[in-house]
């Protein structure tokens, strides 16, 4: 996925986050979206950083980085929600692209994509941003507002921000 693509999911994830967090449509929600779409656009664009060094798509494509994001909440609260940015940009490029990036990097530098993904350039790549954006919304959507009727997350869920 291209920048672009990034951009245009982590601003429709973040307000979609907004409102699925406070959906009251009232300005708490307005203060929602702005402090969820902003770290997770801010994570959604850390991973390409590796083009200016490293390797592109191993260097900070991988699952080691994502659980030093994934920590973030634990210290630092003002950007709790960083890490679905990094996780969006990972699912992005493993579904939105041909070449997939390197999960298990540095151990393998072998590079996981999804079989029918699509070059960054294709006219299809916001169609799969798109796509992938609705899914991220039902799941997170499920996970806030019908699973809690379901399952207890009281354990799970207290040091999570949602």
């Amino acid at each position: 996925m291209n920048k672009e693509g990034h951009v245009l999911n982590a601003a429709l994830l973040g307000i979609g986050l907004g409102f699925v967090l406070e959906p009251s449509g009232t300005v708490e929600t307005l203060r929602t979206v702005v402090a969820v779409t902003i770290p997770v656009t801010l994570g959604a664009l850390f991973p390409d950083v590796d083009t200016a060094f490293g390797k592109h798509r191993k260097t900070l494509h991988n699952l080691p980085v994502l659980a030093i994001f994934a920590a973030f909440p634990l210290v630092f609260e003002n950007l709790s929600y960083v890490w679905i940015g990094v996780l969006t940009h990972y699912v992005l490029d493993y579904l939105g692209s041909r070449r997939g990036i390197a999960l298990f990097y540095p151990l393998s530098s072998q590079e996981y994509g999804f079989p029918s993904g699509v070059t960054t350039s294709s006219r299809f790549a916001n169609v799969v941003t798109l796509v992938v954006t609705g899914v991220e919304l039902a799941a997170a959507f499920a996970i806030v507002h019908v699973l809690p009727e379901y399952v207890d997350l009281s354990g799970v869920a207290a040091p999570l921000p949602i």
